[in-house]
């Protein structure tokens, strides 16, 4: 009996919330009094994973996993989850992990409960904490099946370091046909992605036009920001669909959103609601985000901005 947790891994790097999966999965496998163990594919360095309490890790090398693929990281982790008797199979809610918990949920006919928030109330029965009606409120959902599949949201449960002498072991899967193929993966490279980051500056089209993004692009690398935007601005073409943030775009879970001209609707609130603390600047007081925010700026964002950037600049030099 174990709790199995999977660290993803980008170009063999672990992000950040493959540390906050494995500190989650420590504290079920606490709750459960069992072990835990952690599955990582073209991982480059899992010792990492020793310090937020991965007492075993599964490493997979294998060049057919390179390229993600739903259907063979699925059916990979069920593999492993089957010949660890895992009762709990843990996974992040990131658009991978999105594709592949269904799939293994089903593998393994086990109850699955996306967005999870927190540890379980109760384990018998067991009972989960998610996220419902776009991060507008919480439920508490229970899984009756023997096994369960838990997808945890991102920044929900933090990182914590549980230093344990782990051990890793490698792990050679049957990888099953798919009928989805690869031919070319275009990665942006030097920047942060909106789905790795700590701090996310956003704009909409307060910006007037494309050509004052450059400002928006100051901001961010100051801060060591992602760059997004609202649905206009990317069906304007003013910016490309991937930094387009909302309910029908990425999600955001940032610890810091500041969003600058943005009107703040409700789809658009939707998408960014998981952000921790959320910062506007708008000219127009009665602007919906307002209400939104944790802190506001009522002000042209041309004005506003490059202020901020020489003020945050002289911090970083003091």
């Amino acid at each position: 009996m174990s709790v199995l947790v999977f660290a993803d891994a980008s170009e063999g790097k672990f992000k950040k919330t493959a540390f906050e999966v494995v500190s989650y999965g420590k504290k079920v496998s606490e709750q459960l009094g069992t072990d835990i163990v952690v599955l990582t594919i073209n991982a480059s360095d899992t010792s990492l994973l020793y310090t937020y309490g991965a007492e075993k890790v599964l490493s997979v090398s294998n060049d057919s996993l390179k390229t993600f693929n739903a259907k063979q990281y699925a059916s990979t982790i069920t593999e492993v989850a089957t010949a660890e008797k895992a009762t709990v199979v843990i996974l992040d809610s990131s658009i991978n992990g999105l594709y592949v918990a269904p799939i293994v949920s089903v593998n393994l006919e086990a109850g699955y409960a996306s967005n999870t928030v927190d540890v379980p109330s109760n384990t018998n029965p067991f009972t989960i904490k998610r996220k419902a009606f776009s991060n507008k409120a919480f439920s508490n959902t229970v899984i009756s099946s023997d096994i369960k599949v838990i997808g945890l949201a991102k920044n929900s449960y933090g990182v914590h370091e549980n230093v344990v002498q782990g051990i890793t072991q490698t792990f050679e899967p049957a990888i099953v046909d798919s009928a989805v193929l690869s031919e070319k993966v275009e990665r942006v490279s030097g920047q942060v992605t909106i789905a790795d980051a700590d701090i996310v500056v956003s704009a909409g089209r307060g910006l007037k036009g494309p050509e004052n993004w450059e400002m928006i692009e100051e901001l961010a690398t100051v801060l060591g920001a992602a760059t997004a935007c609202s649905k206009p601005v990317s069906d304007l073409g003013w910016r490309p669909h991937s930094e387009h943030v909302g309910q029908t775009g990425k999600p955001v879970a940032s610890n810091l959103y500041i969003a600058i001209g943005i009107s703040g609707a409700i789809q658009h609130l939707a998408g960014i609601n998981a952000s921790k603390v959320k910062v506007v600047v708008n000219s127009d007081p009665e602007a919906p985000f307002f209400r939104a925010a944790d802190y506001g700026i009522v002000g042209d964002a041309f004005e506003v901005v490059p202020k901020l950037i020489e003020k945050l600049k002289a911090f970083k030099l003091a």
